[in-house]
């Protein structure tokens, strides 16, 4: 048996990288999962993987910039699901480069899906997770914010992915103050260099830069922070782990 049999779980941004591991890693401690986001074909598949290992998975296509296709998303989990004990506001979008003469059609791609994306999804989840935590028998549910060492450190570069992840952070901290004492824990996840798509949207010349920044680093895995929040879900209700910043080994700042 698994720590979180007859628990549901909503992963958003899980068609690749870290959502798509932490909908494995769930899985493996017994929860059904729905996992979100618009390139279905790539959820499908990892449905059909899970499937084929005894899961039970649900793929959602949905782009949840927009408030209607969130709310759209946690009620789907709840109608097909059955309940919804664990959010992990995953999907986000990192566009890197100065804030002189940017294009800020970039900003507003990460204003929209790592802080309105998230607020959303949690809005919509929040009812659902209170009623979770009184009904289960771990008298418990979970939301976590996957947020960066970005949220943490401004770095010339990087501003406004900076804003947003250290708004991802105060959003965190406030919203855990506020349902703490009715079983729901909050938590911030800050991972460091990860071999995921992330970098994939950046300006070639962004790309390159960032690349050599972190030439020497061996990159963490997808997997290494599934394994961080299947440690978070899995605590005993009397352990909260508000805050978790995964660094690789190699990497300074």
């Amino acid at each position: 048996m698994g720590e979180l049999d007859g628990t549901v779980a909503l992963i958003t941004g899980a068609s690749s990288g870290i959502g798509e591991a932490t909908a494995v890693a769930l899985t493996g401690q017994g929860a059904a999962v729905a996992v979100a986001a618009r390139r279905k074909d790539r959820l499908d598949e990892l449905v059909s993987r899970i499937a084929s290992d005894g899961g039970r998975a649900l793929a959602i296509e949905a782009d949840v910039t927009s408030q209607e296709q969130a709310v759209a998303t946690v009620e789907r989990v709840v109608s097909e699901l059955g309940r919804l004990d664990t959010l992990v506001n995953n999907a986000g979008v990192m566009l890197l480069g100065p804030i002189m003469d940017a294009p800020t059609e970039e900003w507003d791609r990460m204003i929209a899906l790592n802080l309105q994306g998230l607020l959303y999804c949690s809005h919509a989840a929040i009812p659902h997770l209170l009623s979770a935590a009184q009904d289960s028998p771990r008298q418990l549910a979970d939301l976590i914010n996957i947020s960066s060492v970005a949220g943490r450190v401004a770095r010339m570069g990087s501003g406004v992915y900076n804003m947003t992840k250290w708004g991802v952070g105060a959003f965190s901290e406030s919203l855990r103050q506020e349902v703490t004492k009715r079983g729901v824990r909050v938590a911030l996840v800050e991972p460091g260099a990860v071999d995921t798509e992330l970098t994939d949207h950046l300006r070639p010349e962004i790309q390159e830069a960032t690349r050599q920044r972190f030439d020497d680093v061996e990159k963490l895995q997808a997997g290494d922070i599934a394994d961080a929040i299947a440690y978070i879900v899995t605590r005993p209700r009397r352990v909260a782990v508000n805050e978790m910043l995964v660094r690789p080994t190699d990497q300074a700042d």
